[in-house]
């Protein structure tokens, strides 16, 4: 039996369509049968062959949302036809020192789909058990998909952030993460604020359930933050540190700065902003399985969605670029014509 895949041959070589056989499961793993899968900008550390040791050619994708029809032996939980999604975490060794205290999103031996094995820009993948997730019924698998990435990795931040409801959080970025942080942010019961740059973005900031819209090109982010009553959390979804550092001055007493957008740029805050109010900065990453099922679960009954575009598969080059250049609001997702 054959598979149609979008794969790169080679480090920063072209996406293009290919055909495949269909794998088999191994011991531990099931095939999923793959109804829609998200694109996101760290597919380009596929493409562009950032990870040490990248393997090609090479199917990128790790927004995967389908069915399971294949089993292997030993795998147990996990029935064939039912529906999963399987995001950044795509297994962990259980191994290394962080598996080992319960920390498997930073296992030092990490598996992530479409770098670690082949991903969802295809029609099947086969992967470890571990890496999956239950879908819930009355998530539609294209709005699933982004949720397995972009959703998990701002509805985890924020959950453990430390904030309560009623506490001021602030969203920096109306993007592609930020327009689900604004909303997971709302529906948890935060005084939500949504932190752009530019008027245009406020209608939809305040649509998405944001409180209050701060116009960082055109007023002082950190002083209309402090005048609101300090921030407990700002979420950073934006791939910038000279974006970041001026919101620093906004953060409360014990108030957290959680960065989630990836930025080569250094973040730059006097020190003693940070002591005098006790104040800290940290990363976040995504999220386990479990913890992506917590995010699909929880989306599911508040109705956060993700805003998408979608394409074939046989489009992924053109949506990949599409998204590259940014021009996407806010993700886009390739469907199999299973969803």
């Amino acid at each position: 039996m054959k598979m149609r895949v979008v794969q790169v041959a080679e480090k920063n070589g072209p996406l293009h369509l290919a055909e495949r056989d269909m794998p088999e499961p191994g011991p531990g793993e099931v095939r999923v049968k793959i109804e829609a899968c998200g694109i996101c900008h760290s597919d380009s550390l596929t493409v562009e062959g950032i990870f040490p040791n990248s393997v090609y050619p090479r199917v990128p994708g790790h927004e995967i949302a389908g069915r399971i029809d294949a089993v292997g032996d030993g795998v147990q939980g996990w029935t064939v036809g039912k529906r999963v999604g399987v995001g950044w975490f795509g297994g962990a060794c259980y191994r290394c020192e962080p598996c080992r205290r319960g920390h498997m999103i930073d296992c030092r031996n990490l598996r992530i789909p479409g770098i670690s094995y082949d991903g969802g820009y295809a029609e099947a993948l086969v992967c470890p058990a571990d890496a999956l997730a239950a879908i819930p019924d009355d998530l539609d698998a294209a709005e699933a998909a982004p949720l397995l990435c972009a959703g998990i990795t701002t509805f985890n931040a924020l959950r453990h952030s430390g904030a309560l409801p009623g506490d001021l959080v602030a969203i920096l970025g109306v993007g592609g993460l930020g327009h689900l942080g604004i909303q997971f942010a709302a529906k948890m019961g935060f005084r939500t604020v949504a932190v752009g740059r530019g008027g245009d973005k406020q209608e939809l900031a305040l649509k998405l359930g944001a409180a209050h819209y701060i116009d960082s090109g055109a007023e002082d982010p950190a002083a209309a933050l402090q005048a609101l009553g300090g921030a407990q959390t700002i979420l950073a979804t934006v791939p910038s540190g000279k974006a970041v550092s001026p919101l620093i001055g906004g953060l409360g007493v014990r108030g957290k700065l959680v960065i989630v957008g990836v930025s080569p740029e250094p973040i730059e805050t006097p020190s003693f902003t940070m002591v005098g109010q006790s104040a800290s900065i940290v990363g976040h990453a995504a999220g386990t399985s479990i913890e992506s099922e917590d995010t699909l679960r929880f989306s599911a009954m508040s109705g956060v969605r993700p805003m998408i575009e979608t394409a074939p598969l046989e489009q992924a080059p053109a949506a990949y670029a599409k998204m590259m250049r940014g021009d996407a609001r806010f993700r886009m997702v390739l469907t199999m014509g299973g969803s």
